[in-house]
């Protein structure tokens, strides 16, 4: 279960995409999706977002898979 809700503003400071590169992510598959939490309003779970965040480093080489 999600630790908290991000909004977009905390999305785009923990990935460093900007609005345009998180919601084409999110159309292709390579990025989280976010869901409603109101009327108008959506928010992205944290752990998704830190999924997202540990994957990209491992593709990157800077961690390692845990044996």
């Amino acid at each position: 279960m999600a630790k908290r809700f991000l909004r977009l503003e905390d999305v785009r400071a923990a990935s460093g995409l900007s609005r345009s590169a998180i919601y084409e992510g999110m159309a292709d598959g390579t990025f989280p999706k976010s869901f409603p939490i109101g009327r108008r309003s959506v928010a992205w779970a944290s752990d998704d977002i830190e999924a997202w965040q540990t994957a990209k480093l491992k593709a990157a080489g800077k961690i390692q898979e845990a044996a």
